[in-house]
């Protein structure tokens, strides 16, 4: 028995979407770093514990296991999601990354740490750093007279001159500031005299209590890159081709006011003072006395994501900060490297890297959720009109909890649970509308201390490059790129070339000027990478994996793409790897709410292909008939509204998809030629799935079928003969 037999779909579906709303709650250990797409670490907890475990999953799930002696494999490890979850289960691991922040990354979320000393390095990290700069980020009450309260974000505005009669102008796309779902009233910011206005009506807002003037929500706004200039009513366009960025205006700043807070309806806002600005120019002149040792100088190369922030004017890194915030970015470098201990310096320079995403200028401000939006909030790059620059120190209430994010305290704050999780791992039980920790005694994450025979190496390399032992590998699980999503080198050389100034000599990937690579599986135009590459790239990796699996050990990994060629290249690194596809799962693996799928046609659905070698024979049928195919995708439909995902169509063309590219490896099989060229074997796949008939329709029928009272019977599994080629 193994994952075809024993995983169950509603148990781990379950599981998943819980974890994905609030991930941290579940794995804290993501904290550590950000990484894009990571995928729900109770879902590969589950494989693993569905292919070696000897009992219900159920049970197993919630009970401590150790598989030591048997070694698991991840060739794509990015987050190193699979990784994580083998090695707290006893698994020797193995990972590859082309990107050397990933290999960086699941080092720092594996490798021990002495917490104490950590804390206490930190600790002293920040209060040095608040005598620095700490000034900058203080402000006065309006409200009540108090003196000295932190700020928690300054708003800024980009201006831009008019180009017939050189007024300079702000850039804002309305004058809605904060909702009133938060606030007690909608906030609006007076388009004449910039006054904070609290209005209870959006559409009838009424006079500016400054300077009374009319209010108004929209105005004459910035969009869709152009807007009029004020004083002589010419038409103006932006970004265009620009030089350098656009320059920005400070024109409000939330703080917080801890006296009067508990008495105190909603947040603190205010217009700046003239000791506001004042303070915004003297930081300007600390950073220009001070002089750079560690920000970098490097110039932002073109790409997919990249160009936009070239259009937009920006063309080095050190570009998308303020002075401010390049001033304490600094000193904060300084600080990290005069640390003597190279572990506690590693945890801390990873804190700072991960801080970065929050202190730039490309953070928006979330007009109803009242917060920051790091600049990874979508995975590109977004050039808005409206900033929000975070207090670097971070604010602690008197209980020790954070106001406010995008601070130290908080990046800190953060690592330390990830880390203490390391130690004492759980897992999340619903009871009723209740969840409860329950301690997973006996498991834990890390490289040495409770074990002598924990093997972890973790490898910054290209492993269709990677030559491994035949038959030595007891599993391969991995989250392979998804093709064109996201433009992982592009995003992350926004950190390396921080990171890279503080990590030891010699650190694997990092003597490179960028984290990008020509090896790299994603679509990208700029770099002239099509699906082809992906395909080829993706088969050559599996081959490798292939070659170094032991007798019917499986080949696991996720996958979902909203276009059907993306899985014709799954099929063709399948059938190259001469492997047979035992099973397709459906799993939720997203976020529903997440930014950069929200509204749109994505599914949060990922299908988990489950692969082994060529000796193994199916019992049953697989789908021959359009009748077959959509009972098959319907009982998968039905298994994801029993662990409470209600399908949408995006979720059962996923599905769908999945089944179709199952079928069309079994029918290709037998008389696969791996010499033909790679655009005829993609072309053979296709032909195979799209023989079916029209995807969209299939996938219609499957979700309408699945919502009968008695969902259908599927094709029944795969078993492994071993011996019998199919």
């Amino acid at each position: 028995m193994g994952i075809e037999e024993r995983f169950n779909v509603p148990f781990i579906a379950g599981m998943a979407l819980k974890e994905k709303q609030i991930q941290q709650n579940y794995r804290p250990i993501i904290a550590v770093h950000k990484w894009f797409a990571r995928r729900p670490g109770t879902l590969f907890r589950g494989l693993m514990l569905a292919e070696f475990g000897d009992d219900h999953l159920e049970r197993l799930f919630f009970e401590a296991n150790d598989f030591s002696g048997l070694r698991i494999a991840d060739p794509f490890m990015g987050g190193g999601t699979p990784l994580i979850e083998a090695n707290r289960l006893g698994f020797d691991v193995i990972g590859f990354d082309v990107n050397p922040m990933a290999a960086w990354i699941v080092r720092e979320e594996i490798q021990g740490l002495d917490l104490k000393r950590y804390k206490q390095a930190a600790t002293e990290l920040v209060a040095t750093l608040g005598s620095q700069v700490g000034v900058y980020y203080r402000t006065s009450c309006p409200l009540y007279g108090d003196p000295d309260v932190p700020v928690k974000s300054f708003l800024w505005v980009k201006v831009l001159t008019c180009d017939a009669c050189g007024f300079t102008f702000d850039l804002f796309p309305g004058y809605l500031l904060a909702e009133d779902r938060r606030h007690p009233k909608n906030l609006v910011v007076c388009h004449q005299c910039g006054a904070l206005n609290e209005v209870a009506e959006r559409r009838a807002p009424g006079d500016c209590h400054g300077c009374g003037a009319t209010l108004s929500i929209a105005g004459p706004p910035a969009r869709r890159g152009r807007c009029m200039c004020p004083r002589c009513g010419a038409d103006n366009s932006y970004p265009g081709e620009r030089r350098a960025p656009l320059e920005h205006r400070l024109f409000a700043i939330e703080y917080h006011n801890p006296k009067r807070k508990p008495a105190h309806k909603g947040r603190f806002f205010k217009k700046p003072d003239p000791d506001d600005l004042a303070r915004v120019d003297a930081a300007c002149e600390h950073w220009r006395r001070l002089g750079a040792r560690f920000v970098p100088d490097e110039s932002i190369p073109p790409g997919d994501e990249t160009s936009r922030l070239h259009r937009w004017g920006y063309s080095r890194y050190r570009q998308l900060f303020n002075p401010r915030q390049l001033l304490g970015l600094e000193l904060s470098c300084r600080l990290i490297a005069e640390i003597p201990n190279e572990r506690i310096r590693a945890a801390l320079a990873t804190n700072l890297s991960d801080l970065l995403r929050y202190q730039n200028m490309l953070c928006r401000y979330d007009t109803m959720a009242l917060k920051s939006l790091d600049i990874f909030s979508v995975h590109g790059f977004p050039v808005g009109l409206v900033q929000c620059e975070s207090n670097l120190l971070g604010i602690t209430n008197d209980a020790g909890g954070n106001v406010g994010s995008g601070g130290w305290w908080n990046i800190i704050q953060k690592y330390t649970k990830a880390k203490s999780y390391c130690q004492a791992p759980f897992e999340v039980r619903s009871k009723g509308k209740h969840k409860v920790r329950v301690p997973i005694d006996g498991e834990w994450i890390g490289d040495c201390p409770n074990s002598t025979h924990r093997s972890v190496a973790i490898h910054c390399a290209d492993s269709a490059q990677v030559a491994l032992p035949a038959g030595t590998l007891d599993a391969v699980f991995t989250d392979p790129p998804y093709f064109g999503n996201v433009q992982y080198g592009e995003l992350m050389d926004f950190c390396y070339v921080w990171l890279r100034r503080l990590a030891p000599p010699g650190t694997e990937g990092f003597d490179r000027p960028s984290t990008r690579s020509t090896d790299e599986l994603t679509g990208n135009v700029t770099q002239l990478r099509g699906l082809e590459h992906f395909a080829e790239g993706l088969a050559n990796v599996y081959c490798r994996m292939a070659d170094a699996l032991k007798p019917e050990a499986p080949l696991a990994f996720t996958y979902h793409h909203n276009k059907l060629n993306a899985y014709c290249a799954v099929g063709l690194a399948i059938l190259d790897a001469g492997l047979a596809c035992s099973a397709v799962l459906p799993c939720p693996a997203e976020m529903g709410g997440s930014i950069h799928i929200h509204g749109k046609a994505s599914s949060i659905v990922d299908t988990v292909f489950v692969c082994r070698d060529s000796r193994v024979r199916p019992v049953g049928k697989t789908p021959a008939t359009v009748a077959d195919l959509v009972a098959v995708v319907a009982h998968d439909l039905a298994q994801l509204a029993m662990a409470g995902r209600t399908p949408t169509h995006g979720d059962a063309r996923c599905v769908l998809f999945g089944h179709l590219t199952r079928v069309a490896v079994e029918q290709l099989r037998p008389h696969w030629n791996r010499s033909a060229t790679t655009a005829e074997k993609l072309s053979h796949l296709r032909n195979r799935m799209v023989a079916f008939g029209d995807v969209e329709a299939l996938a219609r029928q499957a979700a309408e079928a699945s919502h009968k009272p008695k969902p259908p019977v599927p094709t029944a599994p795969v078993r492994k003969i071993v011996g019998t080629l199919w």
